[in-house]
């Protein structure tokens, strides 16, 4: 095993190694006697400091030229890219995603500088006519200031990404504070960011857990030196989040959680939609805010689609996730604990399937066919519920992990009113050959972000991603909408007539018009 890594918050390009707030050791949730990395968390005190310290940093960066900054987040993509398998080990590593996952996940972020890159010479405004005559107006795109980032460790390296590049471009200064449990990827991921050319005041990296972050922030708006927050996380903690910045007038960047259906048509292409749900359910062990929630199938394949959905769960492969199994290790024992927990939702109407057991995978507890030893790591069993209703609290509990509800319906509107009821909207998926039901799907539906014949996860670097009720605020990330979280707008007009003139009270004389005529026909 490799030696433990040493974390710690990086303020301005020193390293705080003080450990305020206490010590926490990383392990790998596929062998947890592999010590990943040993974390010195900072405290309150450390995100006032980088915030501080991103404040002095702003001026000189946000006056650098945005191709210039354009080019510096390319060259990180560059970086990324010629450590793609390194980093994708260590993101196997500490939180147990399988390999070929986390190296998709790299990939987002390469194709996210890619993208950026040219952002760096579109960062348009616009020249609007004046109502006044020798007179111009424009608009500008300038950047919000300070940024506080806050992400989650199921996506620890693709996500931040997705806040990051954005704001450097767009010329904001960053204080980001990654999950404490992927505090190595987030360790790397930084370090990957200097070495390219990112000033080390412009991204301050942050090492604390959950209540000292939130304590810390509060502290730096009452001092007026955060501008923005990006928050991905619990509905939970986005609600508190929110709340500290609407004292502050401020909007946060939310991506929260999701329950997120997918819908079956009758006239659907069965095997594709055991396919599209196998993975949006079961990938990354069902770890995702994508994740699949709920399968509601039409009355007439319910059994059938079941029954093939059943069978390719049973037959996939689970276990260590350095060889090709569909998912590995849950991120931590308390993933697993709270899984327990959820299978408590389990009603006497439902059926489970899916796996030789439910809970955690163990010697007495087997999953057939479990590619390693599941003691050495945290490995739970997958698990399809039938019978879900709009009155079960499983219907509305977003699982975090790799459990899948399934329930039936007769008509369109049914589906869609199950699809919309749980009150997230983040994604959805509906199977069918009929293109009629898809627009119509695409139209009902209010998850920020809807798939036909395709699953509940996956993202591209150029489409907006975000959810809206209890899924986020309506903000959106990646592409070119994510602009609009870390620029304002700014307005400017130019009068060089030589005197002053007011608009809407010096009104320019109309050509003469004879509304009267009528063409004589």
């Amino acid at each position: 095993m490799a030696e433990p890594l040493a974390c710690a918050s990086v303020i301005a390009g020193s390293t705080d190694t003080g450990a305020a707030g206490g010590e926490l050791t990383s392990l790998n949730p596929a062998q947890l006697t592999d010590v990943v990395a040993r974390v010195a968390l900072s405290g309150p005190p450390a995100v006032v400091e980088a915030a501080r310290a991103a404040r002095e940093a702003f001026p000189a960066w946000a006056a650098t030229p945005a191709p210039v900054r354009g080019q510096v987040v390319h060259r990180w993509g560059r970086l990324v890219e010629s450590n793609k398998e390194a980093l994708a080990r260590l993101i196997t590593r500490e939180i147990g995603k399988p390999y070929a996952e986390s190296l998709g996940e790299v990939q987002e972020i390469i194709d996210t500088c890619d993208f950026f890159l040219g952002e760096g010479r579109r960062l348009y405004g616009q020249t609007v006519p004046s109502e006044m005559p020798d007179k111009q107006l424009f608009t500008f795109r300038v950047p919000v200031g300070v940024s506080v980032i806050i992400t989650a460790a199921n996506f620890p390296a693709a996500v931040p990404s997705w806040y990051l590049v954005p704001a450097l471009l767009c010329g904001n200064t960053v204080v980001w504070k990654p999950a404490e449990l992927s505090a190595a990827v987030g360790q790397a991921l930084a370090e990957l960011a200097w070495h390219a050319g990112v000033p080390a005041s412009v991204l301050n990296l942050v090492q604390a857990n959950g209540e000292a972050t939130f304590t810390g922030l509060s502290q730096a708006l009452e001092q007026g030196l955060v501008d923005k927050v990006g928050f991905t996380g619990s509905t939970e903690v986005g609600r508190a989040i929110s709340e500290l910045c609407g004292r502050h007038l401020q909007s946060p960047c939310l991506e929260l959680g999701g329950k997120n259906p997918l819908v079956v048509m009758a006239d659907a292409k069965l095997d594709l939609a055991v396919e599209g749900a196998l993975f949006s359910g079961f990938g990354s062990a069902g770890q995702r805010c994508t994740s699949l929630g709920t399968v509601f199938v039409q009355r007439e394949v319910h059994e059938e689609f079941l029954r093939r959905f059943t069978a390719a769960v049973e037959q996939a492969a689970i276990g260590e996730p350095m060889r090709e199994v569909l998912y590995g290790p849950l991120i931590d024992t308390r993933y697993a604990e709270r899984f327990e927990q959820y299978l408590e939702l389990v009603q006497p109407h439902h059926t489970v399937h899916g796996s030789t057991g439910t809970g955690r995978i163990t010697d007495a507890n087997p999953r057939k066919g479990f590619v390693g030893s599941p003691e050495q790591g945290i490995y739970v069993h997958p698990t399809i519920v039938d019978g879900v209703t709009a009155q079960d609290a499983l219907y509305r509990t977003e699982t975090f992990g790799p459990l899948v509800g399934v329930g039936s319906f007769d008509t369109f509107d049914e589906a869609v009113e199950l699809a919309n009821g749980h009150g997230y909207g983040l994604s959805a998926a509906i199977y069918t050959t009929d293109a009629a039901n898809a627009f119509r799907f695409r139209q009902r539906c209010r998850a920020g972000m809807v798939s036909v014949n395709n699953s509940t996860s996956g993202a591209e670097a150029h489409l907006p991603f975000g959810g809206n009720g209890l899924s986020g605020n309506g903000s959106r990330q990646s592409g070119i909408w994510v602009l609009d979280q870390f620029t304002r707008w700014q307005s400017m007009n130019w009068d060089y007539a030589g005197k002053l003139q007011k608009a809407q009270m010096d009104l320019v004389a109309l050509p003469e018009a004879d509304l009267d005529y009528r063409l004589d026909v």
